[in-house]
């Protein structure tokens, strides 16, 4: 027992001091998410800023802060709390014998560290995309992305307005597909990560983007304002699923942009419903009245 104790602490407070020193710049710039999510932030919303698509959008929008505010609770502070609970699984599944490079199914260890990075972020986005249609197709899983669903105007800090739930279910999936690559992330997996949050800010934010023909494998805002969308297209429960790569809708035919005015209503029916304060929208989803 004193050594799941002592691993969980010692994974908490790892976390607690990598988040200051990357605060502080102790940490290699590359790998500084803080100011690292700090600069894409800024530029995006520059970007917004300079080249609206909603042009009656305010810039400091509905729910601007909330959304600002939920960024670093999930990027940040959820994860160093979290971060004690997986490391106790970690050594739970060593003490059974189970290892991630005992589940590798594609070893890339030995591939030129380009190749590397392109299937880790192509494996990776695959399995975020599957676990996003399952936080669509059953209500157990809905109830906690309606927060994510709840919001009425998109901007770039949206992209990280979701409930602390979410990643529950994300991180076990996320952690299959490292497992699938050999046991472990790229050197250099930082360089995925970032670009992974700056094509996400983008998908959410309020600029009008479609990357002309590579719209059928790269995601853009014009596609995810329409998943964001009140009105779903007759008989389905959601549409163009993309986190990153549209490739995975285009592919198994959950795309759907019937226009691009950026004028659609979005949310979902009975939003309403949903709480408009941060401390009730991360509890939100435990009630049978949440359902």
């Amino acid at each position: 027992m004193e050594k799941y104790i002592t691993a969980f602490i010692d994974s908490f407070m790892n976390s607690v001091n990598w988040t200051w020193q990357s605060i502080v710049f102790e940490v290699p710039w590359y790998t500084n998410y803080f100011w690292g999510l700090m600069a894409i932030s800024l530029l995006v919303w520059g970007l917004e800023i300079a080249f609206p698509w909603r042009k009656e959008q305010s810039i400091f929008r509905r729910d601007f802060w909330l959304d600002g505010f939920y960024m670093f609770f999930n990027f940040f502070v959820f994860a160093i709390i979290i971060s004690g609970f997986y490391r106790l699984l970690e050594v739970l599944f060593k003490d059974i014998g189970v290892s991630a490079e005992s589940l590798t199914v594609i070893n890339i260890s030995g591939l030129p560290m380009w190749a590397q990075l392109v299937i880790f972020f192509i494996i990776l986005d695959f399995v975020q995309w599957f676990t996003h249609v399952l936080l669509h197709k059953y209500p157990f899983l809905w109830r906690y992305h309606k927060i994510h669903h709840s919001v009425k105007e998109m901007g770039f800090a949206a992209h990280l307005r979701y409930h602390w739930m979410e990643n529950i279910f994300y991180k076990p999936l996320k952690t299959i597909g490292v497992m699938v690559l050999g046991g472990f992330e790229p050197e250099q997996a930082y360089i995925v990560h970032f670009i992974a949050i700056t094509i996400g800010h983008i998908n959410h934010s309020n600029i009008k983007i479609t990357w002309g023909p590579l719209k059928y494998i790269v995601n853009n805002p014009v596609m995810h304002l329409y998943h964001h969308s009140y009105v779903l297209p007759k008989g389905k429960y959601g549409v163009n699923f993309g986190i990153s790569l549209s490739l995975w809708d285009y592919i198994f035919k959950t795309n759907y942009v019937p226009e691009d005015s950026g004028t659609i209503e979005l949310g979902f029916p009975g939003d309403e419903k949903v709480p408009k304060d941060f401390i009730r929208q991360i509890t939100y989803g435990f009630r049978k009245r949440d359902k």
